[in-house]
């Protein structure tokens, strides 16, 4: 069974990859059964999904074609 489960530096390096790709059936299954065993890393993929909705945000909350008094306006 060890061979099927991710250590905690794998499984860091998944949830990462994961916000940049999509993942295989084989990856996101190997991270599932990782999460449901292993808290840490369970709370680092939701700070990490946290994060990528707050740049998400922020970047849509700045017009990048605004000049500079309007953005000022936008904060």
């Amino acid at each position: 069974m060890r061979f099927f489960l991710y250590s905690c530096k794998q499984a860091h390096r998944i949830v990462s990859e994961g916000l940049d790709r999509s993942l295989s059936m084989s990856e996101r299954a190997r991270l599932t059964m990782h999460l449901s065993i292993c808290d840490a890393c369970t709370n680092f993929n939701g700070q990490m999904q946290l994060l990528r909705k707050a740049m998400h945000k922020v970047s849509h909350d700045v017009d990048p074609t605004a000049k500079p008094e309007a953005k000022d306006r936008q904060q």
